[in-house]
């Protein structure tokens, strides 16, 4: 796996980690839910780019083969 794709699911993962703990926990600061929520979406919008980047190297592979 490469090292981008790491770390965007472990900014998914720790996000959703955060909004967890601030549905689960009392008192808890409403900034750690706005935290968690923009961590979440950091990830997904790095993981986005990344998807989008690579989405035609299949075909490169394909053609390579095919030669």
């Amino acid at each position: 796996m490469n090292n981008s794709q790491v770390v965007n699911t472990l900014l998914i993962v720790v996000g959703g980690g955060i909004l967890l703990y601030t549905l689960s926990a009392d008192d808890v600061s409403p900034y750690f839910k706005i935290i968690g929520l923009v961590i979440i979406m950091l990830g997904l919008y790095r993981a986005t780019n990344f998807w989008v980047a690579t989405k035609d190297d299949h075909k490169s592979e394909n053609e390579k083969k095919e030669d």
